[in-house]
């Protein structure tokens, strides 16, 4: 793969280089102007590939050929606190660019995945396993309309070794050449090989790979730099690349239990409900402070119909919980600012780190109910968003994050019965809004969204519990005692 590279160059005088890139910039800003005035389409830039093959020098021209202004440009190194915290593509979507603009990444996440396997601290499958989810991230951004370009910088060893013996006898140049620089050399034939499997692996369509000879740097970023133009071109244009087929699920049927546990609740007495739910709040408590869950972290989310009584189910979990430790996210429709970002960004923002419970009011299935019955979503959308939250909650369970998830199923005589009661009472009043009436007279429009979502997310890591909740303090009593036993499952 790499050892043709050199033969495919076209020498090019240094006069010839400067007109050529005088031409390339020019047009790369105007391409860069109309792509961020249309607001469409998100950028995205990997650059990667062999130590001194002048991969920054590449990211700070591209940074002086385009307005900087509109670039983020990101470096990823070793992990620090708050990372090693999160999911392993938690980092990486913090990255993101909005629609229009244009995210520069240096030392991504394949730069991360192949360190790892030269320095034998994964074994293959993990490896393999790495660039399945890779693959899945990038496919998804490109079905939410990104162009992601992948670029691998390289030079032989030869080249490699006399680049760096150059800069060692210049003193003012000498600090460029580090230990880890020739530790990388030393190992550049494992690097190949590595490398050549991972771009094998995840050179595709919608996410291609454009391996750049770097033994002249000059004309290196101005291939860089025609590539990064066609792809704005043709996004300018409207053309959309065909995405690859979707991959095999991470989740695959025979890992999926039969069905949801369905919890049927009787009503009960306050007289009887108020010491068990102080008992299992207590209960809950001391399992959220067993040192065991320092390592680990609780992410519970509440989808029901209107009024089926998330907000009292959610205060009855605070109440047993440090306020310093937990976060309630209130979900409602995307603002215009998170609209700019694949859907899935504005929920990777409220990953939970360890020791920490995220509670989540309404979550990212609304792309599955609400928008899915509205028609905010189209049906392509929509339908992918199904496999596309499998892996979203893959990736957190892996971290070793416990995923809960409740449907409160509510009758429609009970949801009338509170619907009238909040109207009856002013501290209630907030509660209902024209929008709630207009929700009921679709109830039939929701049952087979629900049902679709209940079926085809429902996994062996997040499972969801059909909580029956006409009866509200059966309803808390049966989400603590379910909350209790899955933490003392993980926990033990």
């Amino acid at each position: 793969m790499f050892a043709s590279l050199s033969q495919q160059v076209e020498p090019m005088d240094e006069e010839r280089l400067e007109r050529a890139v005088s031409r390339l910039r020019a047009d790369l800003l105007d391409a860069q102007y109309s792509v961020l005035e249309q607001a469409r389409t998100p950028v995205v830039v990997l650059i990667a590939g062999i130590a001194g093959a002048g991969r920054g020098r590449v990211v700070n021209t591209l940074n002086e050929w385009m307005d900087p202004r509109h670039i983020r440009t990101s470096a990823f190194g070793p992990r620090d606190e708050a990372e090693r915290q999160r999911p392993h593509m938690w980092r990486y979507w913090q990255a993101l660019p909005s629609r229009g603009r244009t995210a520069i990444i240096f030392e991504g996440w394949y730069t991360e995945a192949i360190d790892a396997r030269v320095n034998r601290r994964i074994k293959r499958h993990a490896f393999w396993h790495t660039l399945h989810e890779i693959q899945r991230f990038e496919r998804m951004l490109a079905m939410e309309g990104a162009v992601v370009l992948k670029f691998w910088l390289h030079l032989d060893a030869d080249r490699q070794r006399a680049h760096f013996r150059e800069l060692e006898r210049d003193r003012a140049t000498r600090w460029r050449v580090t230990a880890e620089d020739w530790r990388a050399h030393r190992q550049h034939k494992r690097i190949c090989k590595v490398a050549e499997e991972a771009i094998r692996m995840s050179d595709t369509v919608h996410a291609p790979w454009h391996l750049i000879d770097a033994s002249d740097l000059g004309q290196a970023q101005l291939a860089v730099g025609k590539v990064i133009l066609k792809a704005l071109k043709t996004a300018l244009s409207g053309q959309r690349r065909t995405a690859a087929p979707a991959l095999p699920p991470l989740v695959v049927p025979s890992e999926q239990p039969a069905q949801p546990a369905r919890v049927v609740t009787k009503p009960m007495s306050k007289h009887d409900y108020e010491p068990e739910l102080e008992h299992l709040q207590g209960r809950l408590n001391m399992l959220l402070r067993h040192p065991a869950f320092a390592r680990r972290s609780l992410a519970v989310v509440f989808e029901g119909m209107d009024a089926a009584g998330k907000g009292g189910a959610i205060r009855r979990i605070t109440h047993a919980l440090d306020a310093r430790n937990y976060r309630v996210h209130p979900v409602a429709a995307p603002t215009e600012h998170e609209r700019r970002y694949p859907w899935l960004w504005r929920f990777w923002r409220d990953v939970p780190r360890d020791g920490r419970v995220a509670l989540f009011d309404r979550s990212w299935y609304g792309r599955v109910l609400v928008e899915r019955v509205e028609g905010f979503a189209a049906e392509p959308d929509w339908s992918r968003a199904y496999e596309e939250i499998n892996a979203f909650e893959q990736e957190w369970t892996e971290h070793g994050i416990i995923v809960c998830k409740f449907w409160l199923e509510v009758s429609a005589d009970e949801q009338l019965r509170r619907f009238n009661e909040r109207g009856r009472r002013r501290f209630k009043r907030f509660k209902i809004t024209p929008e709630d009436w207009r929700n009921r007279e679709r109830w039939g429009d929701y049952l087979p969204a629900v049902q679709d979502m209940l079926a085809r997310t429902h996994t062996e890591r997040a499972p969801w519990a059909v909580v029956v909740a006409d009866d509200k303090y059966r309803a808390r009593l049966a989400i603590l005692e379910s909350l209790c036993e899955r933490l003392e499952s993980e926990l033990q």
